[in-house]
């Protein structure tokens, strides 16, 4: 149940500004994802940082951006969606302003930790008021443009990093986050209305279980590389979040107000979309972290020109998501998925084929562009899939579910590429760095397939003629939501 409206309960809002309110603040926290990785090296003479720093610049933000997700969705519901999700989006700018005063590398590791606190309640909620905000017919366009948005900010950051760190200092990539904000928070204030789950308590031994327990598993994830997979300190990390998610899912099963309601996982479209999230992050994120500094070496590129070179692939999300969001329901979530992660295998496949220490451009760019077009038909169907298979009132937990399962893939992913990278080759000379990607790459074409396969598995919904879900589809409103009862 929906609590009372903040912003303007009988005015309507354009569509696409209510899309951009959503979305604003979202390409901020998936821009800051990435946008680090190019300034590294500069940060590392400027902070006098080492190879640990470096390593924790990144993963600070990961983790904590990761392990609380879930978090993040239900403070919305109790709390109020728009509330939370402003309350985010101002933590995240506090933060950046944080790091780009940091003159220590401990100061900038504990500002990127917080920048990723308030980016989950920014990426689960925005996509949750988008779905609350949109009328039902117009719901999986939006969300395909909302994908599109986010893409837009995945192709973006490496070149914006890239073009920062050339033109300007490192701050530079977190002082941007400012005036974004300055934007962001009167326009969702004013567009969006709030909403929450009337008498929802919050379930605090859930979250405790949650967080330590995703915490313990991403951790040991993002450092397996540099301890080593058998070591004692990763496998106990391994255990110990095993455990402590086992003993989480015991507790949901009796909690009278669960964090994650297990029924979800009965339902085969959220199980399988949500597989689909980990393979294509785990094989396609793996795999970009790889071509991006494959660009730089072979040959010799400056981080800008070699994010510049990546857009081939990166931007075309942004041209096929919304067309894929629109055509969901007519042909079908699962297909538009499986057809996705298909092409992206191809254009991989395809890259490792002709990938070498002197490969051309022109070469490369058919198959990136393949990639990007599957990436795009992933994007939006996952998003419409998951949201549509559970109810209005447990959006906010699906998303959470969803970008934690997602965050996860993509860590483990360019985790494990990059150890088997470092086990065939090194990053010393063009032909090693040929010599260790293959492998790794070869490995992400075969979890997309697997993702594929889960992608066929997602039943598509088919109301029958006359039934009461078919009728209510056929005179559902052209309007938002209030402040009712669902």
């Amino acid at each position: 149940m929906t609590g009372p409206s903040v912003a303007g309960a009988g005015a309507r809002r354009p569509l696409w500004l209510i899309i951009v309110a959503c979305s604003v603040p979202m390409f901020m926290v998936a821009l800051d994802n990435l946008v680090v990785s190019t300034a590294l090296r500069t940060m590392a003479v400027d902070l006098d940082a080492s190879t640990e720093d470096l390593q924790w610049f990144v993963n600070a933000y990961v983790l904590s951006f990761a392990c609380l997700l879930l978090t993040g969705a239900a403070l919305g519901d109790r709390f109020g969606r728009l509330r939370v999700f402003v309350a985010g989006i101002a933590l995240f700018t506090l933060a950046s302003i944080g790091c780009g005063l940091a003159d220590s590398s401990g100061q900038l590791i504990l500002m990127r930790a917080l920048q990723g606190l308030g980016a989950s309640a920014v990426m689960p909620l925005s996509l949750t008021l988008l779905a609350e905000e949109v009328p039902d017919k117009k719901r999986n366009l939006a969300l395909g443009l909302w994908s599109a948005v986010s893409g837009l900010a995945v192709a973006l950051g490496p070149v914006v990093g890239g073009a920062v760190v050339d033109g300007l200092d490192w701050q530079w990539i977190f002082w941007i986050n400012v005036p974004v904000c300055l934007v962001a928070i009167p326009l969702a204030l004013t567009v969006l209305r709030d909403s929450s789950l009337a008498d929802t308590r919050l379930d605090l031994l859930g979250m405790l279980l949650a967080t330590a327990g995703l915490l313990a598993v991403v951790w040991a994830i993002v450092n397996g590389e540099d301890e080593g997979w058998s070591s004692a300190v990763i496998l106990s990390a391994f255990a110990g979040g095993a455990v402590l998610l086992a003993l989480f899912v015991l507790w949901e099963r009796r909690a009278p107000q669960p964090l994650l309601p297990l029924s979800f996982y009965r339902k085969r479209a959220f199980v399988f979309s949500n597989l689909v999230s980990a393979s294509m992050y785990f094989g396609v994120f793996g795999s970009i972290f790889l071509l991006s500094q494959f660009f730089q070496i072979a040959p010799v590129r400056t981080p800008l020109e070699a994010g510049v070179l990546t857009l081939a692939w990166t931007l075309m999300p942004m041209f096929v998501a919304p067309v894929a969001g629109a055509l969901t329901d007519k042909v079908g979530g699962g297909r538009l998925m499986a057809l996705g992660l298909l092409l992206q295998a191809i254009g991989l496949a395809w890259i490792n084929l002709v990938a070498t220490s002197d490969t051309p451009y022109s070469r490369m760019v058919g198959a990136m562009v393949i990639a990007g077009i599957g990436m795009g038909l992933v994007f939006a169907p996952t998003a419409a899939v998951v949201l549509g298979s559970v109810g209005p009132q447990h959006r906010g937990k699906a998303s959470g579910a969803n970008n934690t399962v997602r965050e996860i893939g993509g860590a483990l992913g360019t985790a494990i590429l990059s150890s088997v990278f470092v086990h065939y080759g090194d990053d010393r000379t063009a032909q090693g760095f040929v010599d260790g990607m293959r492998p790794g790459i070869w490995i992400g074409v075969a979890v997309v397939l697997v993702g594929a396969l889960c992608a066929l598995a997602i039943p598509r919904p088919r109301p029958e003629p006359g039934t009461p879900s078919a009728a209510a589809e056929e005179r559902a409103p052209d309007r938002t939501p209030s402040s009712a009862t669902p």
